[in-house]
């Protein structure tokens, strides 16, 4: 199994700050994501030059709606930044007037940059909560058959809906977020704008989400899916601390299929 840290680049300083301790968890994280967010200055393929690759898969996030097809611009970023990763997402419409907005489907994004560099890591996402079971599983499909072969999700909750997405994506490269919520606050800001349905033994409570993150890790480590821990809140010294990182058999950079991908990665940007 493999763990991936999300860190988010609110500041270059946050950033180096983030970097740094993701450094202290030594060999158990594998991955490092960053997402693209529109109110933030800094640009996510832009954080990798502070990344050491040789110990980390870095896998910055595009949304679809910011690229044309046509201009060729993401080709031009994955190109003068060498990636062999990126995570693509459909992305929300503009905060304001300061961007373009492409109508540019995440699928034909898929499509395009798997066409394009064979070679590359193609990752999408997947979110339990925006519609039901069957209609998201069958989205996943058409995300694979475009060329994406791994997919992060958005946090889980409740160890149910985590036991139904693994047996029915099996087979699947799956990354289950975990995104402890420890105030009401951040509870309704979750039900509300992302439409999570919290079980009823849920609690907004520090040693609730260490529980549940290590019962997480438990089944990952059981069934072989991995973990993605996304923007964390509380205190990262103490909740990285009482969690059972300890990893399995899986080796620092991957699986074969990836060591392929990684020799590959020249002729890709040819």
């Amino acid at each position: 199994m493999k763990f991936s840290f999300e860190i988010v680049p609110r500041t270059e300083q946050a950033f180096e700050q983030q970097y740094q301790f993701v450094s202290t968890l030594g060999e158990s994280i594998s991955m490092i994501n960053v997402p693209d967010i529109q109110r933030f200055d800094i640009r996510s393929w832009e954080t990798g030059a502070k990344i050491d690759r040789n110990k980390y898969h870095f896998v910055p996030h595009f949304r679809a709606t910011d690229f044309s097809l046509q201009s060729g611009e993401i080709f031009r970023i994955i190109e003068e930044n060498q990636l062999d990763h990126v995570l693509l997402v459909s992305g929300d419409p503009p905060e304001g007037i300061k961007r373009k907005f492409h109508n540019t489907s995440v699928l034909d994004l898929i499509r395009a940059v798997k066409q394009k560099y064979p070679a590359i890591t193609v990752h999408a996402g997947f979110d339990s909560h925006r519609s039901g079971i069957q209609d998201e599983c069958n989205y996943v499909q058409r995300k694979v058959d475009a060329g994406a072969s791994s997919f992060f999700s958005q946090p889980f909750y409740d160890i149910r809906m985590i036991e139904i997405y693994a047996e029915h994506l099996q087979g699947i490269e799956m990354f289950i977020g975990l995104s402890p919520i420890t105030t009401l606050p951040s509870m309704n800001y979750w039900e509300i704008k992302n439409k999570v349905k919290f079980p009823k033994n849920f609690k907004a409570e520090h040693d609730w989400n260490i529980d549940f993150s290590n019962k997480v890790i438990a089944m990952a480590k059981e069934t072989g899916f991995n973990i993605y821990f996304m923007p964390i809140k509380i205190n990262l010294e103490d909740y990285f601390g009482k969690l059972n990182l300890e990893r399995g058999n899986q080796l620092k950079h991957g699986n074969a299929e990836d060591n392929k991908n990684r020799a590959q990665k020249a002729p890709c940007f040819e």
